[in-house]
């Protein structure tokens, strides 16, 4: 079996761009006819949004970013991709592709088609304006929402605005960029692009975002160029050091896929390696393999072949170059120096250096420069071409040699010339691109006459696109070899190669073309063209293979030229990657979303592109929501199916509203109205079912005169169409079928159009447009010589008119895309023409320009207006009087200007100064213009080439000294902003010094302040004057900048009395541009004052230093002793107020705190259940009380009876413990769904409890028994904690849950009775020392007079609206708030009746109100823009104030996080944090010491000591000496498990109870008050929750602790509590086993009444279908590959192990079915499992259905 074949070529190298860039041409406004109705199409708004992000298909590896666009682009635009080809049947399935021709297309329809994921696009620039009716026709369709047309916008403007509706451009697509040029590019279907450039071949993803891997071919991580390469002019062969790039062996059978390179290094090595990473060693190598010259050709191929069907590789290289300076760069072997192709065996040990076959060189045949390889019927193909590397001649034709596709011997077949020299007169003999198109047999190259160094000698015709049947390439190659060596030949006596002709219908001429690539989609065949430009081209051939006017889909901003090769997506046809320069691309192939309307969407014939109904715009097959059915219109649909609002005169008293066309499918009515928007009126409306088209009918009335506008509006679900006809000009339009488009009525006998809604004579009317056929073909215009059609015949007038007009030139040759309005041609005797017409003549296949002249200005002068159009080089010709055209050479079409750099961009308000412009096409502006917001536009003279522009900057002395201005280009009416140009103060010259050099020169030395300007010589003019006004020029040398002043250094040389000069000048004259100054000589000191003031003021510096020193020694002494002073009575007073505190403080405990917000029990479980997946809970809410028994699905019902089956269940549990990827997470969950399933069987449940229990001792007893339920690793552990939680629910409310809650309402009175930092949490009193706030401030306590405001949520007479509060003057606002509230509620024993964000705090001075904020003006703010919360003390509040408390009428937040940028009570460490506090706190923080706040902790301890004892032993004891039924019950089913297992040592039954009981339930609960009640936790509470659970869990444990001084506060804080609590634990553990144990019964009653408590609390078919979930995963072996395809990429997964292809799997993942198959006595409950998996299957395929 053969597979496809891989190819490649390279021209290896760098390319060097010349030509200007374009703008693709804007369509052409049309005349204007009688006006036609506007038809809209509009998104109903029940209709679906557009998509707002992104829809990831599975597998994809794409990344979603897509760029904005212009900021006038329609709004939603859509993405898509491109329709398929229908596969036909594979040459060679599974084989790998070619790079160069792109190798097998068969290959590469037959890959898995995925459906691309969804994305947004840039949007696309708006559409031109649509003209008013009677003023040109409108589109047929549009957006609904659109605004009205507008009249047309002048020429220039509009121009510019189709200019920038051309294809995307480079910002929009994914770029990749590489650090050297590109030298290779190739695609693998299923391991990424791989882009070769420098020494590096980089490995990217196919987003090109992700680079996966890189190989450093020559230096480890340096990707330079061993040698530098310089890229000769285009279209020369550039150099590359990679020659071959061939993914292949990607098929589905083959072991290994792989990657064939080929680089110039080690004389032309080629490596084998694997695709998946390049950091992996080679597999093979081989030298001299690849031409081992940069500028050298490889063109090579791999395919299969042969009885044992092993890769081959046919490699065609020019291995030696005649040039001596490029010969000696590397020394293939002798054996090598005449060998054209090789053949080599990839499959041995290394690639051998011998090869299997050789084709030579004939001798004398010069180099060959290989294109490309590819496989066709049996036979490798090498495009090739004669070349002279010296002088970059090509010698010969190009040509085609064909070799037989064998595995042994290298069979010549044959060679052919191809010609496609048509329309150049000195033929096309460089071939640049191929491509082969094998599903049409075709094969597309791209060829160029030689353009001269500088492209002087580029024409409108010197590339061209030729396309050649291979049959009869095949057919016409002989075996006579021209250009090759060989032993037997047919050659005859001169017997030349035979030229094979290429398709003419198909030939396309361009002025530079550099690649091309073919395919055929949808029956068409496309294909697309880089550009010279940066331009990638859109052809599309017709049903004749004629090549229509190419569509421009995508422009390179920077103008790169395209790299030869054109590479598309291997997985998505809507993709095709674009390499030019340094960079890739992956660009769209069509732009389906700039077609506004079905009609235009259709008839462009773009098989990418088609009509989605439900997106109601032009789009990629796969972007349309279900394109299958008959959603998505596509070009074989043709323009007739798009959907048309019809209104006519269907009998003499009734105009009739109908909808033809195709429609998306329907589930609901038709739905028509007619409407006058003018009134508001609706005409008619119709109704009909989705099977039958809606129609309207409006009644004959002279009423309806007087309606000149009506809407038409078809709509069925959610998609609508509407049209509106205008009916004001109906009596003016005079044929039949403009008067009936429009919708107005044709009276046949009177020959004219009336108004639809009058009547003429009864039948005298058209109903349609097929009586007036004839009319028609009146009425459309023919056309024009605009659309390439001119008079062919010529008169004696013509023949006079070549011997009297003369053409001299046409000025400019260079014009933007916007065109140009005046293009001057001179000549002679153009007075004497009539009728003068230019023709323009670009692609080939694309229509000509035909121009009026503009004005004849004289005999030898006359002027043209161009018209805007896209880039490309166009032949001019003028026509006289209808004669022949006379040429005029070539005119270019060029990209608008761009600016890169401006310099110098700072100058001086004078002006004058020489400023210089970099960047390209400055040849096409019009004028320079300088831009000010005061001054307006100022133009300015410009000397402008190419790249760059300078001008003089004008003078703005008027202006401020520093101001900036834009510098504009004027392109046309266009004005194109370039940068800025700052304008500073004018330079200060401070003075100058003369000085002689020797008799015969003087140097003069001007100084300057420093400033930003950079002066060059151009711009400066120096003069000396001196004697009686005697001046001498001097000559600039250069400027020095130092430190203080700038030196400007010239010259005057060539004198004789330099001495008597120097003596006798007076001052100097600078000119800056227009800045003319005169600078005064400085007097220089002499020598004696700087010796006698130099001494005197080193010592007084010496004196003053010391001095200083001196002082700033005693200060520092002084601070430090008071400082230290200052932290020991701190240190002092800090001891004894904690000693005091902890002897004589008191927490007035509230003992009343009103009800006990507890949560209902659903709440408690599911948060017991759930405690880290909160995402569950919701499922489990619904309100299941109102829900029917009856309606339970059938498959839920099934496996509810089945888990009811314990011997089924607890094989099931553990065959899922026994899978190495059912992690503690998915137990955990697994046991809480089993819970709720079971939540009203709970005696049940208790069972199942005991076997896994059982079960777990056995694993346990092994190892270490007193590890058993320590952790929760396993499902009965954490079913036990579920079952403790469900028990134990309601002795947690009735004993534990009031002590409880009274512990966390003290702990929060204790902290909040000092300050609380509000950014950290951290307070003053705490039980945790990590969360012990030691930085405080000093504080006092400050009553407040709090008064309320009546308001309606809280009117009640007894409330008591005036309060005294007691806060802390360090409170935030936001605290204080916290506190009244709190008052308010305790006060009153209610809430006030609004939310703490919607209150406002109000600080009442007399008659004035100041309103309280935590950050307002006034806030301090820190340095580093640190803004300190306001506290009550900011505000400066004294105790006895008024505080209103006010509700906000609005803008108010919730729960206000502050930032980084935010401090309350703990400051930044710094000296100007500590000023701003004032004297009082100055200094404070920065000396604390956090261990003299410990007794802090023991203060909290001893305030809530009462209270936790009180808890801790309502947990521990026995109310009416009577255990909960579960603990007993659970404590002596460990006791008898104990002595079951003989085990003898009492602390593991200790230690089993206590992980059972204390560690799995009241721990968790202790730390999680949020579980049990209504309330929020804040971090500060579970931190000091964590000490207590701590020391809750230190009573139970049997180890005695062994403290010491250095032990954490946290375990010092209760370990004198410790051994008092754990005497009580062991008394708790020994009166429930002295209990009477329960009997059977009574336990079975207990839990009966506690299953229907529970009844209808929880939806058990959600927990049902999560355990289904869990069991189908490992039902069976067959059932688990693909889940492990998808979770490993090649299910390497330990046992899961797909490459071993040994059979049955030998170790690995356990399955359900194959458990309950060795089980005995579990046959019912497989068959019950079977019949499970069966309903659940039919469920799901209904669903899907």
């Amino acid at each position: 079996m053969r597979k496809g074949p891989v190819a490649s070529h390279f021209h290896n190298g760098k390319v060097k761009r010349t030509s200007a860039p374009n703008l693709s041409s804007p369509p052409r406004l049309p005349r204007s006819p009688p006006p036609v109705p506007s038809l809209s199409l509009r998104a109903s708004p029940r209709a679906p949004a557009l998509h707002r992000g992104t829809l990831r298909s599975r597998g994809e590896e794409e990344a979603a970013p897509e760029r904005a666009g212009l900021a006038a682009a329609a709004a939603a635009q859509a993405a898509g991709a491109a329709p398929r080809v229908p596969p036909s049947p594979p040459c060679f399935p599974g084989g790998p592709r070619g790079w160069g021709g792109r190798g097998s297309p068969s290959a590469r329809r037959s890959r898995r088609r995925r459906r691309p994921r969804l994305r947004r696009r840039a949007p696309e620039p708006p559409s031109p304006p649509r003209a008013l009716p009677g003023g040109g026709p409108p589109s047929p369709m549009e957006v609904s929402g659109r605004k009205p047309p507008r009249p047309a916008a002048p020429l220039p403007l509009l121009a510019y605005l189709l200019a920038l509706a051309a294809p995307s451009r480079g910002a929009d697509e994914p770029v990749w960029r590489s650090e050297q040029a590109i030298g290779a590019i190739a695609a693998s279907l299923a391991d990424g692009v791989f882009v070769a450039s420098g020494s590096c071949l980089d490995q990217l993803d196919y987003s090109l975002e992700h680079r996966l891997s890189r190989l450093y071919r020559d230096q480890a991580g340096n990707c330079t160029e061993p040698v530098s390469l310089a890229p000769p002019a285009r279209p020369r062969p550039g150099s590359s050091f990679s020659k071959l790039l061939l993914p292949y062996s990607e098929g589905a059978a083959d072991p290994q896929r792989l990657l064939l390179t080929g680089w110039t290094f080690d004389r032309g090595a080629c490596e084998v390696r694997l695709l998946g990473n390049l950091s992996h060693g080679s597999l093979r190598n081989g030298t001299e393999v690849v031409s081992c010259h940069p500028q050298g050709s490889t063109a090579g191929v791999v395919y299969r072949a042969g009885e044992r069907n092993r890769w081959y590789l046919a490699v065609a290289a020019t291995y030696v170059l005649p040039e001596p300076e490029t010969a000696s760069r590397c020394n293939p072997a002798a054996s090598d120096r005449d060998t054209a192709i090789a053949l080599k065996d990839t499959e041995g040990r290394s690639l051998a250096t011998e090869e299997l076959g050789r084709l030579k060189l004939r001798g004398g045949a010069g180099s060959l420069h290989f294109v490309d390889a590819f496989l066709w019927n049996g036979s490798v193909y090498f495009p090739y071409y004669p070349y002279n590397y010296t002088s970059g001649a090509a010698t010969g034709w190009p040509s085609m040699v064909r070799i037989a596709q064998s595995a042994k011997v290298l069979q010549f077949q044959g060679q052919a010339a191809l010609d496609c020299g048509h329309g150049h007169p000195d033929g096309r003999r460089l071939l640049l691109s191929s491509s082969l198109v094998e599903a049409l047999g075709v094969w597309a190259g791209v060829f160029s006459a030689a353009t001269g160094e500088g492209q002087e000698r580029r024409s409108p015709a010197t590339t061209a696109l030729c396309l050649f049947r291979m049959s009869e390439i095949q057919e016409r190659a002989k075996s006579c070899p021209w250009d090759f060596q060989m032993a037997e030949h047919n050659c005859k006596d001169g017997e030349q190669p035979e030229r094979v002709p290429p398709i003419a219908s198909s030939t396309l001429i361009h002025s530079d073309l550099t690649s091309v690539y073919g395919t055929v989609v949808m029956n068409r065949t496309v294909l697309f063209l880089g550009t010279g430009d940066g331009q990638l081209l859109k052809v599309i051939l017709g049903e004749n293979l004629t090549s229509n006017c190419p569509e421009v889909i995508y422009e390179i901003k920077e103008e790169t030229p395209i790299f030869y090769k054109l590479v598309p997506h291997p997985k998505k046809n809507i993709y095709i990657y674009l390499t030019a320069g340094k960079e890739v691309r992956r660009i769209r192939v069509a732009n389906c979303s700039k077609h506004q309307s079905c009609m235009e969407c259709l008839k462009v014939a773009d098989p990418h592109c088609g009509w989605c109904h439900s997106l109601q715009r032009c789009t990629f097959k796969e972007d349309c929501v279900n394109p299958e059915y008959e959603n998505w219109l596509d070009i074989s649909s043709g323009a007739k199916k798009c959907p048309q609002i019809n209104l006519f005169r269907s009998s003499k008293d009734k105009t009739t509203v109908t909808v033809v066309g195709s429609f998306p499918p329907r589930r609901s009515d038709w739905e028509c109205v007619v409407k006058n928007p003018d009134t508001g009126r609706q005409l008619c409306k119709g109704r009909s079912p989705p099977d039958k088209i809606c129609t309207c009918s409006i009644p004959t009335r002279a009423t309806y005169k007087d309606v000149l506008v009506v809407n038409v509006t078809f709509s069925v679900d959610s998609w609508h169409l509407s049209k509106r006809f205008n009916f004001t000009n109906c009596s003016s339009l005079r044929e039949c079928p403009v008067c009936i488009g429009t919708g107005c009525a044709w009276c046949k006998s009177e020959r004219k159009c009336i108004h639809p809604f009058m009547a003429c004579d009864p039948s005298d009317y058209k109903r349609n447009q097929e009586h007036c056929q004839v009319a028609v073909e009146k009425w459309v215009p023919s056309k024009t010589a605009g659309e390439g059609r001119f008079p062919e015949s010529k008169s004696n007038r013509t023949t006079q008119g070549l011997q009297v007009f003369y053409i001299k030139s046409i000025e400019p040759r260079k014009i933007s895309t916007l065109g140009k309005s005046n293009v001057i041609v001179t000549g002679a005797n153009f007075t004497r023409a009539s009728n003068i017409t230019m023709i323009l003549k670009g692609t080939s296949t694309c229509d000509k320009d035909v121009i009026q002249v503009s004005h004849v200005l004289n005999d030898t002068h006359m002027k043209f207006s161009l018209p805007s159009s896209r880039k490309e080089m166009k032949d001019v010709c003028i026509q006289f009087d209808g004669g022949d055209c006379t040429s005029v050479g070539p005119l270019s079409y060029i990209a608008l200007p761009r600016c890169s750099l401006i310099y110098p961009a700072t100058t001086w308000i004078s002006g004058g100064q020489n400023i210089t412009i970099i960047g390209r096409n400055f040849d096409v502006i019009d004028n320079l213009i300088i831009s000010h917001e005061l001054k307006g536009n100022i133009n300015v003279s410009e000397y402008c080439m190419a790249t760059s522009c300078r001008f003089l900057a004008p003078s703005l002395k008027s202006l401020k000294a520093r101001t900036n201005v834009t510098v504009k280009l004027r392109v046309q009416e266009t004005y194109l902003e370039c940068g800025s140009l700052q304008y500073l103060e004018d330079p200060r010259f401070t003075g100058c010094r003369v000085e002689p050099e020797g008799d015969t020169e003087l140097e003069v030395k001007i100084q300057k302040e420093n400033d930003e300007f950079n002066i060059s010589k151009t711009d400066i003019e120096i003069t000396l004057f001196h004697g009686e006004n005697e001046q001498l020029n001097c000559s600039f040398e250069n400027i020095t900048r130092n430190q203080d002043l700038t030196i400007i250094l010239c010259k005057i040389k060539g004198i004789t009395n330099a001495n008597s000069i120097d003596t006798s000048s007076k001052k100097v004259r600078v000119k800056l541009g227009n800045l003319e100054l005169y600078v005064e000589q400085e007097t220089v000191p002499t020598t004696w004052y700087f010796l006698i003031v130099l001494p005197v003021l080193l010592v007084i510096v010496i004196f003053a230093a010391v001095g200083v020193t001196r002082h700033k020694s005693k200060e520092l002494s002084r601070k430090q002793s008071q400082q230290l002073e200052l932290l020991e009575s701190e240190l002092r007073k800090e001891i004894r107020d904690g000693f005091a505190e902890l002897q004589m403080d008191k927490l007035d405990v509230v003992d009343s705190f009103g009800t006990v917000p507890f949560l209902d029990y659903k709440h408690f479980a599911l948060r017991t259940f759930f405690p880290e997946s909160g995402g569950f809970t919701h499922i489990f809410t619904e309100d299941m009380h109102n829900r029917d028994a009856t309606d339970k699905n059938e498959s839920l019902t099934a496996l509810d009876a089945l888990i009811c089956n314990k011997s089924f269940l607890v094989t099931v549990i553990h065959t899922l413990e026994k899978q190495k990827n059912f992690s503690v997470k998915d137990r955990c969950l697994f046991a809480s769904f089993l819970t709720i399933a079971l939540q009203t069987k709970l005696v049940y449940l208790t069972s199942i409890l005991e076997v896994l229990t059982r079960d777990l001792m056995e694993q346990s007893s092994n190892m270490q028994p007193k590890l058993m339920l320590r952790r929760t690793e396993s499902v009965v552990e954490k079913l036990l904690t579920n079952w403790m939680s469900v028990c134990l629910s309601g002795f947690l409310r009735e004993t534990v849950g009031e002590p409880f809650y009274l512990l966390v309402t003290t702990l929060n009175q204790k902290i909040n009775k000092g300050p609380v930092d509000v950014i950290t949490c951290k307070a003053l009193y705490t039980l945790n020392e990590d969360w012990l706030l030691w930085q405080v401030p000093e504080f006092n306590t400050v009553a407040l007079n709090v008064v309320f405001e009546r308001i309606p949520e809280n009117e009640s007479a007894d409330v008591c609206r005036n309060i005294s509060v007691n806060v802390l003057d360090c409170d935030t606002i936001g605290q204080a708030k916290e506190k009244i509230f709190q008052a308010f509620l305790s006060k009153n024993g209610s809430p006030y009746g609004l939310q703490l964000n919607e209150i406002g705090l109000e600080l009442q001075v007399g008659t004035r109100q100041k309103e309280l904020l935590d950050i307002d003006s006034s806030s301090v703010i820190l340095e580093d823009g640190i803004t300190k919360l306001n506290t009550i003390g900011h505000y400066e509040i004294s105790n006895g104030s008024t505080i209103k408390v006010f509700k906000k009428i609005a803008n108010f937040t919730s729960d206000v996080e502050y930032s980084e940028d935010h401090c309350h009570l703990i400051l930044p460490d710094s000296e100007a944090f500590q000023d701003v506090q004032g004297k009082r706190h100055r200094g404070k923080h920065k000396f604390k010491v956090k261990e003299m706040y410990l007794t802090k902790l023991l203060s909290t301890k001893v305030a809530i000591h009462s209270v936790l004892e009180k808890l801790f032993r309502s947990i521990w004891s026995l109310p009416n000496s009577r255990a909960p039924f579960a603990i007993k019950y659970f404590f002596d089913f460990l006791d008898a498990q104990a002595e079951n297992k003989k085990i003898t040592d009492p602390d593991v039954v200790h230690i089993w109870k206590t992980n059972s009981l204390p560690l799995r339930f009241w721990v968790n609960i202790l730390k999680n008050p949020q579980f049990v009640f209504d309330i929020k936790k804040t971090p500060h509470i579970d931190g000091c929750l964590s000490v207590i659970a701590q020391a809750f869990m230190d009573a139970f444990s049997l180890t005695e602790q062994q403290l010491g001084k250095e032990a954490p506060t946290n375990k010092l804080l209760y370990a004198k509590d410790i051994p008092t609590y754990k005497e009580e634990v062991k008394s708790y553990y020994k009166a429930i086993r002295d209990l009477p144990p329960l009997s059977s019964s009574e336990m079975e009653e207990f839990l009966t009444q506690e299953s229907k408590k529970h009844e209808n609390e929880f939806n058990e078919e959600v927990a049902l279908t999560e355990i289904y979930k869990y069991i189908v995963k490992y039902f069976d072996e067959k059932k688990y590959l693909p889940a492990c395809w998808l979770q490993n990429a090649c299910c390497a997964w330990n046992g899961c192990d797909i490459m071993h292809k040994t059979g049955p799997w030998k170790s690995g993942p356990i399955f359900i079915l194959n458990k309950l198959e060795r089980e005995r006595g579990l046959e019912e409950a497989q068959k019950q499992l079977l019949h499970v998996k069966v309903l659940f299957d039919e469920k799901k395929k209904c669903k899907w259905m």
